[in-house]
Formats: C-alpha cells, structure tokens, sequence
C-alpha cells in the first residue's frame, strides 16, 4: 500500500492496532473532521502529543477507524476509535481552522504471537487491570489475552511513561522488548 492524505487527531493517549479509545469532541471543527472521515473524504490517523514537532505529535500515527459515536447531553459528540494500521507521517500541512492534514504511508504491525512461559504473568495482569478499569474493559467486545501482540500493546496504551519511552518500545520489529519492559515493571512492584 502507498502514502495516502489522512485527517490527523493528535491527544496526549496512544493507540496502537487493535486497540480502542473514547474521545469527546467539543469544537466545531473536529465535528467537521468527524464528519469528513464519515463521509470518506478522508481515513482517521491518531497521533500521540510531542511538543515542538511539526505537526506537534510523533513521526508515527495510528490509522483507525471511527467504531461508535454518541451525542452527549451537552451536545457533543463521543467517538470511539479503533487502530488498525501504524503510519509513518511523511507530510504535514495545517488547514485555516488549525487542523492537520498529513501524508503517510504504512508502517509494519506487530504479528500476533502466543503468550507462554513467565510471560503468561503479563497477560493475568493486564485481566486484573481491566477489572479494576472497568470503562476501558468495556471499549472492547474481544480482548485477546493469549496473544502477547495484543497484550503488550494494551500495556503501552495504558501505563504512565514518557511517551519517548513508549516510542522507543513500539518502534521495535516485534512486541519482545514491549514484553520485556512489562514483565520487569510488574516483577518489580509485586515483591
């Protein structure tokens, strides 16, 4: 697949493939990017902040598509974001309303891969998390805890770290080190 023009959304979260996110809407003008990727003037990519980039995320974003919405009482919207398919940001241009415009071309996803071995620690984990996080478990209708792609993603989505720090995990070939990193962190807190 080829580079293609994207909408761009960038918010202080991380979402990677397979993974799912509700945001609210509040200005007019991303209720008109909303409406433009339904409309399919445009497909959705999500970006993480970075301060002094340009545009103002990191090099890489997260094509996803736009899975459920709700108007609000205070009429805005809530949509609910899915990834599918990391990008590599190529091009960047801002339209008059502040908006992002971007170029991007495909990026190499995760392979989904068994969890076993100590590893499995991380997978039970991440089941407890979302006991606890019951509005996060409940963006999903499958969660995949046998597969450590999956699970090490969802980490990375949630856990509080300097988003370079999260780059430099997600920019690897595979989810090993992702793997890694959880497993040592939550070794480290249960003793």
């Amino acid at each position: 697949m080829q580079s293609q023009e994207m909408a761009l959304l960038i918010h202080d979260a991380l979402l990677l493939p397979d993974g799912r996110l509700e945001l609210r809407i509040v200005e007019p003008r991303y209720s008109r990017m909303v409406a433009e990727v339904f409309k399919g003037v445009y497909p959705l990519a999500f970006a993480m902040h970075k301060a002094n980039g340009h545009p103002p995320c990191y090099p890489e974003a997260t094509q996803c598509e736009i899975i459920d919405f709700n108007q609000l009482e205070d009429d805005t919207l809530s949509i609910i974001i899915e990834g599918r398919q990391r990008v590599e940001i190529l091009a960047a241009r801002q339209e008059k309303d502040l908006l992002w415009k971007v170029k991007a071309a495909p990026c190499h996803n995760w392979e989904k891969e068994p969890i076993d071995g100590e590893f499995e620690i991380i997978s039970a984990a991440l089941e407890q998390f979302y006991q606890v996080n019951p509005d996060l478990f409940g963006l999903y209708t499958d969660v995949h805890l046998e597969d450590a792609a999956w699970v090490s993603q969802r980490w990375l989505e949630v856990l509080p770290m300097y988003s370079q720090d999260k780059f430099k995990l997600i920019n690897q070939p595979d989810c090993h080190k992702a793997m890694d990193f959880v497993l040592k962190l939550i070794k480290s807190h249960a003793g």
